[in-house]
């Protein structure tokens, strides 16, 4: 079975690398499963799918991923966002509280984690969310910014 990381990477199953990476089941299930938790959790923690898709594809263009951006477009217009989500999506931060917030963080742990601090964080709890939103938040933003780089490694391995 394909899954979202072999999509995202190119991959089907006559590829050495599809097949190399069933070597390692837990991986390529863990991996599946960690994208379930995050985009389609059975308590969203006030994450509602079309927004935790609207970050998602925030930063697969922010990671300049092309794969990872069709499908999550895709998947964010079947959804029929709002116009501040679709805003989101598309990279604008001059939104309505505590979306514009969220875009701040989401940009910043995606092209300078290294610059996050605690008080990055404070600033999602004054924007009014709480801590299971905010790690639910963080959950989704490791997750995908993960995607981006194994897909991108995956694919580096399979043009060698």
């Amino acid at each position: 079975m394909i899954d979202a990381m072999d999509k995202a990477a190119g991959l089907s199953p006559d590829d050495a690398l599809f097949k190399a990476r069933r070597f390692r089941p837990e991986f390529v299930n863990g991996a599946e499963e960690c994208r379930l938790s995050v985009l389609r959790p059975a308590n969203d923690q006030g994450l509602s799918a079309d927004l935790r898709l609207a970050l998602a594809y925030r930063m697969a263009v922010l990671n300049a991923d092309v794969a990872l951006t069709e499908e999550y477009g895709s998947q964010l217009a079947r959804l029929g966002p709002t116009g501040q989500l679709s805003a989101l999506a598309q990279g604008k931060t001059d939104l309505d509280e505590p979306l514009a917030t969220i875009a701040r963080h989401v940009d910043l742990i995606t092209l300078t984690p290294d610059k996050a601090e605690a008080r990055h964080i404070a600033l999602l709890a004054e924007a009014g969310l709480n801590n299971p939103r905010i790690v639910a938040l963080s959950e989704l933003i490791a997750f995908v910014n993960f995607q981006t780089r194994i897909a991108t490694g995956l694919r580096l391995l399979r043009s060698a």
